[in-house]
């Protein structure tokens, strides 16, 4: 009966993803027929995953990276009864994916949508789709688990010892990001990862043959890992059997190669890419349910007996294991209420008493501080006060200055899982989902690389932000100031296309002072990732006692400097470095009599969030002289300057010189800058001296 019983939960979980593709109209049935014996032996049979509180710290991670195959997972959401918690981190009594929800599979508002979403579906434990994303996410869920344990795992007390499960198709393995992540859970021999890879020769334009012929086995023995191979799909002792080689390999990551048969069980469609992103069709779900012994003309069938085997089975194993961990962690916060009170705040997004004590300021200085030399400093005084953040570079940290140097910091490596001090390589796509996965897992984590190649890092930075998770990148050699280096290491298009991305903050301090307010703004989010883009060069360090505050930062953009009677005639607008042109230009100004109004605007996204009489304060709309000056594209800036004002910017890409001779040659100087103001002020009828 048990095994009937096996077969009738399998077929289950296929029926109900394509009764929810056909309904739809769109999606992908195949690969939840051809993997859900997989699905089912892992959830069922290994996973420690509690359906009644699904994000208890130490439950075992399941990601879907072939994110096409929503359905499998969320069919498993729905026969376990996996609860859904809301933001507050409680756990009410609603189901997070119902029955309904699948019916509506696709649709507006169902919770079933068309690829897995973090925050939108309970048990999803990040969003998945970019094919490649999942799996490199895995590793930094993976990493997050053993530094967890290293920190938190005492005597008598293992608070953390969690696997990370991740399903992989081909279209994951073909992916470069795969191979960058694979690579990097080698090297630190993760052995509490494992991949799963869904071997079914079939993409969407047909056979793998046309494009896919290596030996994925060898390549990842190559990396480091354990390979071992499942020749049957549906065959679930070998599938158990395959989980527990995972479980007892002691030193390092293993991938289980599946070999499956896409939308297994339908007679035209097995095997084709028609089964890959498309409804089977009325007559061949027909017969797929007619090979499974299915009733053939019923929808979203749910047998009786089944809800309650998945209850007997993953809902009393993971109760059990979660109540011996709550009640381990009231004796642990006995024992240890230091470690108890800190494993509290990482779980709720807080941050410790005394955060922000000690942090650097900056007297003024004509000649300054580079602005990643600034959050160097800053950044070991934040990392002291709260020792779950870390992160670290694409083999750049000598450069973007992100390396902790502080007594017991320590390097992320093999025989070290508890380091403060990542190495990534130079592998920056990784690196982004790899930060992803450790922010998921409730890490304070950071990347940092040059900010022209935050381009690999965007697929990631762009999911961060559609899952709301407070992830942190440290960009730095942030324009034409890089100099020498020339035009493919001098971003000039990135700012905006950053910013383009929403619901992410970027920052791009002006000075020193800056840069200390900007972090207080980044370790005080708990839902934004943030980007902070600094400068290679020196910045002057502005005088606070002559201009306003550096805490103005927190508004986004700020009056920087005013006229001292009357209201301003000009705007001087800027960010980062540019700052100073202006103020240098504002003194020129003043000098003749113009009334100017030096703005520094280090985050359009916070600007925009204050409150309309806040904005209007700083860039009144009567004033219709303005001029702005950053050293990257000018794509934006017309919002703020308006038809009469003027943009100094990047209109090419930039060339290979010395800053100086750079700076001349764009007009990025003080004289090119009061230039500018007085078309603008000519435009708006503005005489001198007025």
């Amino acid at each position: 009966m048990t095994k009937d019983l096996d077969q009738l939960c399998v077929n289950t979980i296929r029926t109900l993803a394509i009764d929810a593709v056909q309904q739809a109209n769109s999606g992908h049935p195949g690969t939840p027929m051809g993997m859900a014996p997989l699905a089912y032996c892992l959830w069922q049979r290994v996973l420690r995953f509690d359906p009644a509180d699904p994000i208890w710290p130490n439950r075992d991670r399941f990601v879907l990276s072939a994110g096409h195959a929503s359905m499998l997972l969320y069919a498993l959401l729905h026969l376990t009864g996996t609860k859904a918690v809301d933001a507050h981190y409680e756990v009410p009594g609603e189901p997070s994916v119902t029955l309904d929800d699948i019916r509506h599979f696709r649709q507006l508002d169902s919770k079933c949508p068309g690829h897995p979403e973090y925050r939108w579906t309970s048990g999803v434990e990040t969003t998945t789709g970019p094919l490649g994303q999942g799996v490199a996410t895995s590793v930094g869920m993976a990493i997050a688990a053993r530094w967890l344990a290293a920190h938190f795992n005492r005597p008598d007390f293992s608070m953390f010892d969690y696997d990370v499960y991740a399903l992989a198709g081909d279209g994951d393995m073909m992916e470069g990001l795969s191979g960058e992540a694979a690579s990097l859970a080698g090297h630190l021999r993760l052995a509490n990862l494992c991949w799963f890879y869904d071997n079914n020769h079939v993409t969407i334009e047909g056979s793998t043959a046309l494009a896919f012929s290596e030996d994925v086995a060898a390549r990842f023995l190559g990396y480091g890992w354990n390979v071992t191979r499942v020749g049957d799909a549906n065959d679930l002792t070998l599938l158990e059997r395959a989980i527990g080689t995972f479980r007892v390999c002691p030193d390092r990551p293993t991938l289980v190669i599946v070999d499956s048969h896409i939308g297994y069980g339908a007679p035209h469609k097995q095997d084709t890419s028609a089964a890959h992103g498309e409804p089977l069709g009325e007559e061949e779900v027909r017969l797929a349910k007619r090979a499974y012994g299915w009733p053939e003309d019923a929808k979203f069938l749910v047998p009786d007996g089944v809800y309650e085997h998945f209850q007997r089975g993953i809902g009393a194993r993971g109760r059990a294991l979660r109540m011996d961990w709550v009640a381990r962690f009231e004796r642990y916060g006995r024992v240890h209420p230091e470690l108890a009170d800190r494993l509290h705040r990482m779980q709720q997004r807080e941050l410790p008493e005394g955060w922000d004590r000690g942090l650097p300021r900056f007297a003024p200085d004509a000649k300054g501080v580079a602005g990643r030399d600034a959050s160097a400093k800053v950044l070991n005084v934040l990392a002291e006060n709260v020792p779950w953040l870390l992160g670290g570079s694409a083999d750049l940290a000598p450069s973007t200055k992100t390396r902790l140097t502080f007594e017991g910091a320590g390097d992320l490596e093999p025989e070290t899982p508890g380091g403060r001090n990542l190495h990534y390589g130079i592998r920056e796509n990784a690196m982004a989902a790899v930060v992803n996965g450790m922010a998921l897992s409730k890490l304070r984590a950071y990347g940092s690389t040059f900010l022209t190649f935050s381009d690999y890092a965007r697929p990631a930075i762009r999911l961060a932000a559609i899952m709301e998770i407070p992830v942190i990148h440290v960009f730095t050699h942030d324009s034409i100031g890089v100099g020498e280096d020339g035009p493919t290491h001098q971003p000039v298009e990135h700012l905006a296309s950053l910013r383009a991305i929403p619901g992410l903050i970027t920052l791009r301090p002006a000075d020193a002072n800056e840069v200390v307010e900007a972090w207080r703004v980044i370790m005080a989010l708990r839902h934004d990732p943030v980007v902070l883009v600094l400068s290679r060069q020196a910045m002057p360090t502005i005088d606070r006692s002559r201009y306003a505050p550096a805490s103005g930062l927190a508004q986004g953009a700020y009056v920087l400097a005013d006229p001292v009677r009357g209201e301003p005639d000009l705007l001087l607008l800027a960010t980062g470095s540019e700052v100073a042109l202006c103020l240098a230009a504002f003194e020129a100004l003043t000098a003749d009599g113009f009334r100017v109004r030096v703005v520094s605007m280090p985050s359009w996204e916070l600007f925009e969030r204050q409150p309309e009489t806040y904005r209007e304060s700083v860039l009144p709309a009567r004033v219709r002289a303005r001029v702005a000056v950053e050293q990257a594209s000018v794509f934006g800036w017309d919002r703020y300057v308006g038809p009469a004002g003027e943009i100094i910017g990047m209109r090419t890409f930039g060339a290979s010189a010395p800053l100086k001779a750079l700076q001349t040659k764009f007009g990025f100087t003080p004289e090119r800058v009061v230039h500018a103001a007085r078309e603008a002020l000519a435009r708006a009828g503005v005489a001198e001296g007025r």
